[in-house]
């Protein structure tokens, strides 16, 4: 039989660019309509003032080009993004840089924090049954609790004793980013099967022996897998952390000033600024993940 034909297209849809190009133009289209519909009553309203003749396409510029639209397109974002992270000082504060750098700061420390909790927790878990039984309900409703309404008084209860700055931010995204470990990694310790246990018992290996050459070898991956949920969420939460505090640096401080001073661009160009530094903190956790394999034997 003959093999099938191939074409660009087939081979460009084939990997993992091409679909994930088409779903990023189907977004931007979306995007690009959606600003049109939302922001065209408020450019009728400007012609009218102005009695400015108009025709359809004048209006769809006009809603690409407002100052202060109710959704921004998405080139008037970008602009914005080069302006405030290539155009301007890292020290200044309107720099993304530097708003980007004290939020980061945080996030790295509360991940951190969040991780060794996490795996700690899971270790008595797995090891202390009293633990399990009297942990795990609790770990599970700790995420009931919406962040929202845990991060004022987290603040200002810390704030009260002397911690203020960066320590509030990193208490508040290690609550929110130790859960997933937690839970991925009480996983990862029990998969191993009783054969496996079994054969460990029958080299007469010890529980330390048992762990660190069975158990966290073959939680590894769910460990990863919890640390990419995880990094993403501490991201989310130490801009929670900005909000309620009017604190004067950090992403969350910029949503903050738009948001006072109806700035939507501004908004939106730091929301997508934390969605990109979101994606490379994943992308950097896959990466190490794949060197962690690699050293291990893994198959490239």
């Amino acid at each position: 039989m003959a093999a099938a034909k191939t074409t660009p297209i087939t081979r460009l849809l084939a990997g993992h660019a091409g679909p994930v190009a088409v779903l990023g133009l189907a977004f931007l289209g979306l995007w690009y309509a959606g600003a049109v519909w939302l922001n065209a009553d408020l450019q009728i309203d400007a012609f009218a003032r102005a009695g400015t003749d108009w025709g359809f396409s004048d209006l769809v510029a006009g809603t690409w080009a407002q100052e202060r639209p109710l959704l921004p397109a998405p080139h008037q974002v970008l602009a914005e993004m080069w302006k405030t992270i290539a155009e301007t000082g890292i020290t200044s504060k309107r720099s993304l840089v530097f708003h980007g750098w004290v939020t980061l700061s945080s996030t790295l420390l509360g991940f951190a924090a969040g991780t060794l909790l996490g795996i700690l927790l899971a270790v008595g878990i797995v090891h202390v049954r009293v633990l399990e039984k009297s942990l795990m309900p609790w770990i599970i409703a700790s995420q009931t609790i919406p962040i929202l309404a845990v991060a004022p008084m987290v603040i200002v209860v810390l704030g009260a004793i002397g911690l203020k700055g960066l320590i509030p931010k990193a208490v508040i995204s290690t609550y929110l980013c130790f859960f997933p470990v937690a839970i991925g990694m009480v996983k990862g310790l029990r998969a191993p099967d009783l054969l496996q246990l079994d054969l460990m018992w029958t080299y007469s290996a010890s529980a330390r022996q048992t762990f660190f050459y069975l158990r966290w070898p073959t939680a590894l991956p769910f460990l990863f897998a919890g640390l990419k949920v995880a990094i993403s969420i501490s991201l989310v939460g130490a801009i929670i952390a900005e909000l309620p505090t009017g604190a004067q640096a950090g992403l969350g401080a910029r949503l903050l000033a738009g948001s006072y001073y109806g700035q939507t661009i501004q908004i939106w160009s730091a929301l997508v600024t934390a969605a990109l530094m979101a994606a490379l903190l994943v992308a950097l956790m896959g990466g190490i993940e794949r060197q962690v394999a690699r050293l291990m034997g893994a198959r490239p």
